[in-house]
């Protein structure tokens, strides 16, 4: 299309890479393809914080993958462990972004998220100068509330530099975007008694066309639950980041509760396993070890290729935010869960995007963060009503209401229609 408009996105993480931002920006990009020239500046491959020798090199890549075009830039690698690291590799990618985004020729759009944190909003400012284009504003986690919330920092003055940076991002866009009613509450909290900027609240979304239901007897389902000792077993599963914003270190002393054999009313032995990597991973088999749990189970990421069967194989699904992450963040694992089926053990606060959209839809059970009495009880009701047809309901339930509301398509056009119309200055929910 010779109308077509171009945009620059900066990703930060992109493709292989497994970053969930880095798989919704792929899915975003790849869906507009038809209305934009898309141009995508992001690190190498590197979420792991190992680099590939090929990419040890030259200090920028460019590369062609599906369609749209990728400025790779060269960073250090780290350990998540290690703060000082981490802060030079994201400090290499922002610098050595702005200068690639030289390299991006002319554009229309520059779209840009908020990671890493505050950073990722300054480089949409930058690049909006630079290319004299509009500036779009995609904010998937506050910064620094997320920051506050965790308390990974006291230092006030860090603090609020980046309040004031973040603010400034979210003043500059012509469009900011949120992924949930409640952040867009943040976002209006941010301003109280000033001009609000113009926003929008999008979901995210999961690709029914890769993750959907599977038959229990499904060959590869069978393969991961042998490979991993789940055979026979009723699976609660956290599937995702095992990292500072979901309390895991506390919620595994209520597990503790449930030791091995703890059965449901059929006979089949629970087991709670974990999925994925993170800073809270190494706490997490340290507990386990040293209390003899022998009942959790800790299995790497899988390749998102296999990601369907590791998300078929359980039974019932954690979905958890730390307290104070209301209105800050939205976690995007819900989507998945509910793509295949299953019922939502949720730990969110109440008013927190998804914790909404699980009571509205009655596709799982909630308890408030830190109200481990609640948790307990709630793991309880999932172990005595295994295999009824309320779970079963509560599963179907979810699942139909993300096939009408919560799909790539219907995402991706908001997303499109957005951007395009970000000349207008309305706000939309």
């Amino acid at each position: 299309m010779a109308d077509k408009k171009r945009i620059l996105m900066y990703a930060h993480y992109y493709v292989p890479d497994v970053a969930s931002t880095g798989q919704i920006l792929k899915e975003l990009a790849e869906g507009m393809k038809d209305k934009f020239d898309i141009t995508i500046i992001c690190v190498v491959p590197s979420y792991s914080g190992v680099i590939d020798e090929k990419y040890k090199k030259k200090k920028y890549y460019k590369e062609n993958i599906n369609g749209i075009n990728a400025i790779r830039v060269r960073v250090p690698e780290f350990s998540k462990a290690d703060k000082k690291s981490r802060v030079k590799n994201i400090l290499a990618y922002f610098f050595r972004a702005i200068y690639a985004t030289l390299k991006a020729g002319k554009q229309d759009y520059v779209f840009s998220i908020s990671q890493p944190p505050v950073l990722g909003g300054l480089l949409g400012v930058i690049g909006k100068f630079m290319k004299r284009a509009k500036f779009i504003y995609n904010i998937q986690d506050f910064n620094p509330e997320q920051v506050m919330a965790v308390n990974y920092s006291k230092n006030k003055t860090i603090l609020k530099l980046m309040m004031f940076f973040d603010k400034f991002s979210c003043r500059m866009a012509n469009k900011v975007i949120v992924v949930g009613r409640d952040m867009a509450e943040t976002l209006k909290n941010r301003f109280k008694n000033k001009k609000v900027p113009q926003y929008a609240v999008i979901n995210n979304w999961i690709d029914e066309n890769e993750i959907y239901p599977l038959e229990p007897s499904n060959e590869n389902v069978l393969k991961f639950k042998n490979k991993y000792g789940l055979d026979d077993k009723y699976i609660i599963m956290y599937s995702g980041n095992i990292g500072l914003y979901y309390d895991l270190e506390n919620i595994i002393k209520v597990i503790e509760k449930f030791p091995k054999g703890t059965k449901t009313k059929s006979g089949k032995d629970v087991v709670f396993a974990f999925v994925g990597a993170g800073t809270v991973l190494d706490t997490l088999v340290e507990y386990k070890q040293k209390h003899n749990m022998e009942n959790v189970v800790f299995i790497p990421y899988q390749d998102k290729a296999d990601l369907i069967y590791s998300l078929n194989a359980g039974d019932v699904h954690w979905c958890v935010n730390a307290k104070g992450i209301k209105g800050v963040s939205c976690p995007s694992k819900y989507y998945g869960i509910a793509s295949c089926q299953k019922p939502v053990l949720g730990v969110l606060e109440k008013g927190s995007e998804i914790r909404c959209i699980i009571d509205e839809t009655n596709s799982g059970l909630c308890a408030e963060p830190e109200d481990y009495d609640a948790i307990e009880k709630n793991i309880q009701w999932f172990i005595d009503n295994a295999g009824s047809d309320v779970i079963k309901n509560m599963a179907e339930s979810g699942h139909n209401n993300l096939i009408k509301n919560l799909t790539r398509k219907v995402s991706v056009n908001k997303y499109k229609d957005e951007i395009l119309n970000s000349w207008k200055g309305l706000n939309y929910e």
